[in-house]
């Protein structure tokens, strides 16, 4: 009975492992090709670049089977791929063209042509690199781009450490809404060289990327562009608060208040930093709120002081620029004795000899009237007699 139950239990394994075995085959006959013509298109966008790649050859029984593709680009030393799942024949977004770009596609395949299961094609691979010309220190350095209040953009930058006396610059941007790249028209200067762009209004230019290139030339020597990649949003300075005021309750609680910062930027974006002094005493806080509650620590500080500024918070922006410090607020304790004895008493004492003064003048005033009606009595009688 043993052998028999052993041979049967062999059976059914000899069927599953057959089963299975013709399900893998199946499966392993199936092939798919990877995407045709898959190719990086630079459509002079500064960085704004095109992926794109025509359908694979596919095996007639697999024309009513679902057809994906799986695409990885990067930057050639960025730490990660970006991945992308779609079915479309292109897809678009910025890289920077100071590195060279590497990106590559495969092909998904899925449905009944494939029993329910994903087969993968080999990878197509394609890269793009902007041919480097002239020094690397040909290249404008630091530059610092400032979106004033969300309302004027401004660029500058230093020139490079090896061009001749000849050279200068010139910078052109492009982001998604403008048929083409355009050139800056006003030109920041210095001694005669372009350092810097005020850019025009800007419109429907925030959160989508802002893209810069910063070229050079020279009759004596090649100069190497420079790329550069912006959100706006990211780099909005606001103006600082203004109108700040304390106000003491009592003996301990302080309320800090301040103005929203006038401009475009919606009060819902604002982060506050506040530096409050305590006598000698200072520390920082931050708020979302355009006023702060305080607490003194102690009834005998003499002067309580605060000044504040304002960054785009997390809400409307990945990062942001701090303002400038606002002008400072004080408050000084013991202000009514001050008043009392340096501005109430004076002008106590001025208001006292003022009607002191105007009591004596009429006082005169009403003796000198006295003596003239007198007078005037005396001669009516007069002219009586000698009537």
């Amino acid at each position: 009975m043993a052998f028999i139950h052993l041979d049967i239990r062999c059976l059914y394994a000899i069927l599953i492992c057959t089963a299975f075995g013709s399900i893998l085959s199946s499966h392993a006959e199936i092939k798919v090709n990877p995407p045709q013509d898959f190719e990086i298109v630079d459509p002079g966008y500064l960085g704004y670049l095109y992926l794109q790649w025509q359908p694979p050859l596919l095996p007639e029984n697999c024309k009513e089977c679902t057809v994906e593709y799986e695409l990885k680009y990067q930057n050639i030393d960025s730490e990660n791929w970006k991945t992308i799942i779609t079915k479309n024949l292109h897809y678009q977004d910025g890289f920077d063209l100071n590195k060279v770009v590497e990106a590559k596609i495969r092909t998904l395949l899925q449905g009944e042509c494939t029993n329910g299961l994903e087969v993968q094609s080999s990878w197509s691979e394609a890269t793009f690199w902007i041919s480097p010309q002239g020094n690397l220190e040909t290249k404008i350095q630091d530059m610092n781009c400032i979106y004033d209040n969300w309302q004027y953009l401004f660029c500058s930058w230093k020139l490079g450490m090896g061009v001749n006396f000849d050279a200068n610059y010139n910078l052109y941007y492009w982001y998604e809404g403008l048929d083409h790249a355009l050139k800056c028209a006003d030109y920041i200067k210095d001694n005669g060289k372009n350092i810097g762009c005020k850019f025009p209004y800007l419109e429907s230019a925030d959160y989508k990327g802002f893209y810069i290139c910063v070229n050079g030339s020279s009759k004596s020597q090649l100069i190497r562009p420079s790329y550069f990649i912006f959100q706006l949003q990211n780099i909005v300075k606001p103006l600082p608060p203004d109108h700040l005021s304390i106000i003491v309750k009592n003996s301990e609680d302080v309320n800090l208040q301040w103005n929203v910062p006038e401009g475009p930027i919606p009060e819902k974006c604002f982060i506050y930093e506040i530096k409050f002094t305590e006598d000698d005493t200072t520390w920082v806080a931050t708020t979302f709120e355009n006023e702060m509650y305080v607490t003194r620590t102690s009834n005998e500080s003499q002067q309580v002081c605060f000044i504040v500024r304002s960054k785009m918070n997390i809400y409307c922006s990945d990062d942001g620029i701090w303002s400038e410090w606002s002008n400072i607020q004080c408050w000084r304790g013991g202000i009514r004795k001050e008043v009392l004895y340096f501005f109430l008493i004076p002008f106590a004492f001025i208001l006292f000899l003022v009607l002191l003064i105007t009591c004596l003048l009429l006082y005169k005033q009403k003796v000198l009237l006295k003596m003239i009606f007198h007078r005037k009595q005396e001669v009516f009688s007069h002219q009586e007699a000698l009537c």
